[in-house]
């Protein structure tokens, strides 16, 4: 899809990208904040509840500062990348915590 958007004239290039980025603000940005959320509920050390509590109040400003992180980067691919990647690995360290037994 990127590389049919090169092919655009400069201004639906400009458009596109933006709409690229609003989405992956949305989602990526919602996705690092769950996978972050979950993972920090598990591995703080204090008790589950204010553990919770932590994790969700540090939810709303790991959020905004995802959906601020992609749109300062100039390039898209960094953008995407620099959402997409923390999510991917906090997704599995969440899956391996998961298995270990470690979360219940």
């Amino acid at each position: 899809m990127l590389a049919m958007i090169k092919n655009l004239s400069a201004d639906a290039r400009y458009r596109w990208e933006i709409t690229f980025r609003v989405l992956t603000a949305i989602f990526g940005g919602y996705v690092l904040t769950i996978t972050t959320g979950i993972l920090l509920a598990y591995v703080l050390p204090m008790s589950k509840s204010d553990a919770v509590t932590t994790a969700m109040l540090l939810s709303f400003a790991i959020y905004a500062s995802a959906a601020m992180w992609i749109f300062s980067q100039r390039s898209l691919s960094k953008a995407v990348a620099g959402i997409w990647i923390p999510s991917i690995i906090f997704g599995v360290a969440i899956a391996l915590l998961k298995m270990s037994g470690v979360m219940q």
